[in-house]
Formats: structure tokens, C-alpha cells, sequence
């Protein structure tokens, strides 16, 4: 029986201790296997204990965890978390017209009367100290950059390349995104709840005003894939200078996540107001969450200890850290019926775990000999052929 390599990957501070126990008999011997019925009827349980080997490590293999389809994209700044050190995060999404063939505007641009050009995102959640005032700032995606809506990114890599200056800004407090508030424009009150409103500049409606429906390179309203040419997306960033936490943004919310502009149009003499609205569609790409991470406090102080074993390990959520725990005395265990093993896992208490709380879930992966690669338990995740992490204890 091999040595076993794990590997643990959460968002907390914890130490280990690993725990075999039965608590139940087999009275089904035939299924048991002929070297292991025993040579009366009734078959003895017990529990026995097996210490771990734990070590925190920076890079034990590369993390390729993909942001999918429907996830939640992450933007902010933690600047003071006291176990893990620094983290921020960008989000990176295309948009697109949902009236191709016509143009939304609907004018020649020398009767185009901007209002405002703001970017809706739909507001889930926040991780962090949401008392903390946050900055982002927007930028449109370089058409140089790499990104395109046929790919899934990792969450750790590098940030795309972004072209001109910043769209806009807006400074916000996490604890009020999900209050009612007010806007108001010339005959349109309206109040929303769960959204960050973000201010553009309004040259940008002049931009897309120029677009045509013609089969050419400026045919922006034509179809979609003329448009990612002219247009290739919107970077949302968080300043690194300001904010506790991470807010969590729904991009495929059409309802809240939208670029509108609001404008004034001349017909027959009159002035009509008027919207244009544009949307992230996945289809089933086209947005991407980069998530970087500075080690620092206990997380820093244990991986450049120099020591082999930890007593103390921290693992945060990918992409994050790695830690891994070793059993050696499974080399020498005999062979037996598990009923049950279990590791036992315990938070060791730390400076601001209020605010930066512990998971619901650890996700526990074992590795090859080498360590350069990370396993699921098969067996243990998956129902029907399907994945399901709910089966995983």
C-alpha cells in the first residue's frame, strides 16, 4: 500500500488530524472477499488513528481552474487580510447589441444628444469588510489583447491589455449595493436595488452611433462578430489603493448587467428621450475573472519558514494556496474493511475571521507520487456518471 498525497484547497486557517473509525458489522461475507472473512460469524470493529504530515506550499501544481459559463465574477481589492496578504481582481466581458440589423440609435449623429452612458452590474454577494469603501475603474479590452469569446480563462493569470484611457469610475460602499435607490432622468424615476450604476464617458454613445448595418468593417450593427471587431469588450478594475473585499457580480444577468445609453433625439421638430442597451451574452464564452494574490501575515511566514512539516496550514480559495498532508503509516496498514474514514479538520481561530470568514466546503484532491498532478476520488464525486460535489462529505 502506498504512501498517500493529498491535496486541500478552501479559503481558512487549519490544522489536522486524521481519523479512521468503524461503527457498524458486515453480515454479508460472500461480498467481502475470501482473505478477509473471518473464521467465526460476527466480524469486530474498532478505530484506530493515524497521524498526518502537513506542509504549506506556494505552487504544488498549476492552478487551471476555469472560470465556467455561469459563475459569478469576482472585482475588488482585499488590502488587509492579516492571515493571506493581499488580493485583487479584475472582470473582463464582451457585450453585444440585441437588435442587430438596425441601428439602436436610430439618427444622424449630428442629432445625438447624450444624457449619460452607464454600466449596470448585477450585485450578488460580498466577501470582506463590506464597511469598506471600493473603487473600480472601466477600460475597454485592446482588440490586440487575446481575448475572445471562444475561450475559458483561468482565474490565475495575466491581466489582458486594455487600450485608451479609463471610461470611468465610481468609489462605492459594498453594504449599500443592495439598498433601493433612486435615478432619475427627464421623464423616467425609476429605483433599483442589487446594482452597481458606474458613470461613462459619453463619447463613447457617439462611438457606437457611427456604427452602420453594412456588410463593412464598420458594419457594428450588422452582426455580432463586426461589432467584437470595433468593440472587443469592457475591463472592470478594482483600485488596488482603496477597499477590504470582493465583490461578486452577476454578468449574465441581462436584467441588471447592461451598458445603456440615455439620449435625446429630434423628430418632426420634437425632442424625444431614448435608450440604447447593450448586454453580455455567453454564448458560452466572452468573460474571464483574473484573480492575483500577494502572500503575506501567517500564509507568507509559513511558506518561507524553510521547514519541512507545519503545524498550521492555510489554504484559501483557488487560486490560492496548497497544502499538503501525507499518512505514512497507511504503508504499513494492514489489509481491512473501512467502514468509515474520516479527517478531521480543525479552524484555528485568527485576527479578523469575523470579517473574513471560513467556507461552507473543502475540497480535498490526491496527488501523483511526483506531486506535479492533482486527482479527484472518482469514486466518491461522481452519481448516475454525473459530477456531484454534494456526495463528497
Amino acid at each position: 500500500m502506498k504512501k498517500q498525497s493529498l491535496i486541500l484547497l478552501s479559503f481558512v486557517t487549519l490544522s489536522f488530524l486524521f481519523l479512521f473509525s468503524s461503527c457498524k458489522k458486515i453480515n454479508e461475507p460472500t461480498e467481502i472477499g475470501d482473505e478477509l472473512i473471518p473464521p467465526i460469524d460476527n466480524i469486530n470493529t474498532f478505530e484506530t488513528f493515524f497521524s498526518t504530515l502537513t506542509n504549506n506550499v506556494a505552487h504544488l501544481t498549476d492552478d487551471s481552474t476555469l472560470m465556467g459559463s455561469s459563475d459569478l465574477a469576482a472585482v475588488g481589492s482585499i488590502s488587509n487580510d492579516p492571515e493571506f496578504g493581499q488580493t485583487n481582481a479584475s472582470a473582463y466581458f464582451t457585450i453585444s447589441s440585441s437588435v442587430y440589423g438596425s441601428n439602436p440609435f436610430n439618427h444622424p449623429d449630428s442629432s445625438l444628444l447624450v444624457d449619460s452612458v452607464i454600466l449596470s452590474l448585477a450585485y450578488d454577494h460580498t466577501y470582506g469588510d463590506t464597511m469598506s469603501a471600493q473603487t473600480v475603474r472601466v477600460y475597454e479590452i485592446a482588440p490586440g489583447s487575446g481575448f475572445n469569446d471562444t475561450t475559458n480563462y483561468r482565474y490565475q493569470r495575466e491581466e489582458f491589455a486594455t487600450t485608451g484611457t479609463e471610461l470611468g469610475s465610481k468609489t462605492f460602499m459594498p453594504s449599500q449595493l443592495n439598498d433601493s435607490v433612486r435615478h432619475i432622468r427627464k421623464g423616467d424615476t425609476t429605483r433599483m436595488a442589487n446594482v452597481l450604476r458606474i458613470p461613462l464617458s459619453n463619447s463613447l454613445a457617439n462611438r457606437f452611433a457611427a456604427f452602420d448595418t453594412t456588410n463593412t468593417a464598420n458594419g457594428g450593427f450588422r452582426r455580432d462578430s463586426i461589432f467584437k471587431t470595433l468593440f472587443r469588450g469592457l475591463a472592470v478594475k478594482a483600485d488596488p489603493s482603496t477597499g477590504n473585499a470582493l465583490s461578486y457580480f452577476d454578468l449574465n444577468n441581462t436584467s441588471n448587467t447592461k451598458l445603456t445609453f440615455y439620449f435625446r433625439v429630434q423628430r418632426g421638430g420634437k425632442t424625444d428621450t431614448a435608450t440604447a442597451t447593450f448586454i453580455h451574452t455567453r454564448t458560452p464564452n466572452g468573460q474571464a475573472n483574473v484573480i492575483n494574490r500577494t502572500p503575506a501575515g501567517g500564509w507568507n511566514n509559513y511558506l518561507t519558514n524553510g521547514a519541512a512539516q507545519d503545524d498550521k496550514l492555510y489554504i484559501q480559495s483557488s487560486p490560492g494556496s496548497y497544502a499538503t498532508i501525507e499518512i505514512p503509516q497507511l504503508d504499513t496498514f494492514s489489509n481491512n474493511i473501512i467502514h468509515r474514514a474520516e479527517l478531521i479538520v480543525t479552524r484555528v481561530p485568527s485576527p479578523m475571521d469575523n470579517i473574513f470568514t471560513p467556507p461552507s466546503q473543502l475540497l480535498l484532491d490526491r496527488l501523483s507520487d511526483d506531486k506535479t498532478q492533482a486527482f479527484l476520488f472518482e469514486k466518491d464525486f461522481y452519481r448516475n456518471g454525473e459530477l456531484d460535489w454534494t456526495i463528497f462529505g
